[in-house]
């Protein structure tokens, strides 16, 4: 079968790998000119189950009010006449109930847990390195009342299978050593020993440079411009260089959109509509001035 993936994001090149396993002939499409250069370019690091507690939940809406009128809080959000907008803060809050919340939690766990294999199984085949640690993943709090929050998020997870462990302040400095000189400030931790932490942006050009290797085709570098449909279903992609100008149409089997927050307009050129806004956070990437300590 022959299969066109738009967007080589982490989430289109390992749709691409898989596809590719399956014995399908892959095409790769996405306007960078490398693999992972927008959202899978910089990231947390993460590769985490147990911190999946979806952000609806009936304490959001409150929360999220108060963080409005807050300069220092987590959330800022500038209300625009889109009505993309709108209709996914409705469907958030459609989700901030306890009956939600708890079905939400399941899925993502199960989601989690097998993306989490998935990944395991392709760094055993292809020996990839992309900073790539198993130490597990450790949260430390300043706050007893965020902490007690903490708390009951790691029983929330081990309640769905998810080994995610409350520490004490001495236990987490033994698991992470280079916090000492903050611990008095420290009230405790969640600390998980499964989850891992990598580079999200070498993982996918690794694995977007095997996908090459094993015959895909790569149209880096290349806008979409146009869906296609024919009785209900998309029948085609037009696509152009951004380098050279010449454009083509791309036929295919089937068709995978995984362009993060841009899927949402261009599945609405064919009537489609999804559940997915973009949100801006933040990273910083630090370097160790002692790594024998940390």
């Amino acid at each position: 079968m022959r299969v066109v993936v738009l967007g080589a994001g982490v989430i289109g090149v390992n749709t691409a790998w898989q596809l590719l396993q399956r014995g399908h002939e892959v095409t790769l499409v996405d306007r960078q000119d490398e693999a992972a250069q927008e959202t899978s370019f910089g990231n947390a690091a993460q590769i985490s189950v147990s911190y999946c507690e979806p952000w609806a939940n009936r304490e959001a809406p409150l929360k999220a009010l108060k963080w409005l009128f807050n300069p220092e809080g987590p959330l800022k959000f500038r209300p625009q006449l889109d009505p993309e907008q709108w209709r996914w803060g409705l469907q958030f809050l459609g989700q901030c109930n306890d009956a939600a919340f708890e079905r939400n939690v399941a899925q993502l766990v199960a989601l989690g847990s097998y993306s989490h294999a998935a990944l395991k199984e392709i760094v055993a085949e292809t020996g990839m390195t992309f900073n790539r640690l198993t130490r597990g993943i450790a949260h430390y709090y300043t706050d007893a009342r965020a902490f007690d929050e903490a708390g009951t998020a790691a029983e929330l997870m081990r309640r769905h299978g998810v080994n995610r462990r409350v520490v004490d302040r001495d236990e987490l400095l033994r698991i992470e050593p280079a916090l000492r000189a903050f611990g008095e400030r420290i009230v405790g931790g969640t600390y998980t020993d499964s989850d891992e932490s990598g580079d999200c942006r070498v993982f996918t050009q690794q694995l977007a440079a095997l996908c090459e290797a094993r015959g895909m085709r790569a149209l880096m570098g290349h806008d979409i411009e146009r869906l296609y449909t024919e009785g209900g279903e998309l029948s085609g992609v037009r696509v152009r260089s951004r380098h050279t100008g010449q454009a083509e149409e791309l036929k295919a089997d089937a068709y995978v959109v995984a362009c993060g927050s841009y899927t949402t307009a261009l599945l609405r050129q064919v009537g489609v509509r999804v559940p997915i806004y973009p949100g801006k956070g933040y990273s910083a990437t630090l370097r160790l001035l002692r790594p024998e300590a940390a």
